[in-house]
């Protein structure tokens, strides 16, 4: 058995969002005699994280309505560092993508040391094929899973069916195959996303 752990360290000064300088988290430390105590503010879209279907939509759901059943659970990764620019529906459709699967797209994105302003997305046609099939999450290792797209379509189409949106995954190191995941977010309440360590175990036998 081999676990994997494809989160994204968080440290000041860390890739975030656009280089926007409000998204950086921050760290304050204070050392009292022999306690040290710190405290962190973070944005909760800051390196792997989960959204929530209020984040495109004003009246979506927070993020506590996302099952933690479906964040422990068998999940397929997929080699796509070919694609440029886009992921489309062509990427997609030779692939064993089944309904209720939870999907990992690995791309270039994975071997950015920082922010890369034309990192891969994935197109409003792959989004609508993705709901086609009927999968239950999908993860990619960009910041965002789309870019440029006026009124958010990829977001919003995956949103609308309730499949679950994973961000910021870090994929350098894992080969195509199927892996168990466990991704546990901050138990968060009325927000629109999450921070998440993210690990795959390959192997693992329950």
């Amino acid at each position: 058995m081999k676990i994997y752990d494809v989160t994204a360290p968080i440290f000041e000064g860390m890739p975030v969002y656009k280089n926007i300088p409000e998204k950086q988290p921050k760290l304050e430390t204070v050392t009292n005699g022999h306690v040290t105590e710190s405290r962190l503010c973070l944005d909760v879209h800051t390196g792997t994280h989960i959204d929530a279907p209020l984040h495109m939509m004003n009246e979506g759901k927070t993020f506590e309505t996302i099952p933690l059943e479906q964040l422990v659970r068998p999940a397929k990764v997929f080699d796509l560092t070919e694609a440029a620019g886009k992921i489309t529906k062509a990427h997609l459709e030779g692939l064993q993508i089944q309904k209720n699967d939870f999907i990992l797209l690995k791309t270039k994105n994975s071997f950015d040391e920082e922010f890369n302003f034309e990192f891969i997305y994935v197109a409003e046609d792959a989004a609508a094929y993705l709901v086609e099939i009927g999968i239950n999450g999908v993860g990619v290792d960009g910041l965002g899973i789309e870019r440029a797209q006026e009124g958010h379509p990829t977001h919003r189409a995956l949103m609308s069916r309730d499949i679950i949106i994973m961000e910021g995954l870090r994929l350098k190191d894992v080969d195509p195959g199927e892996y168990f995941m466990a991704a546990a977010p901050l138990k968060l309440q009325g927000t629109d996303a999450s921070p998440a360590r993210v690990i795959l175990i390959e192997g693992f036998k329950a």
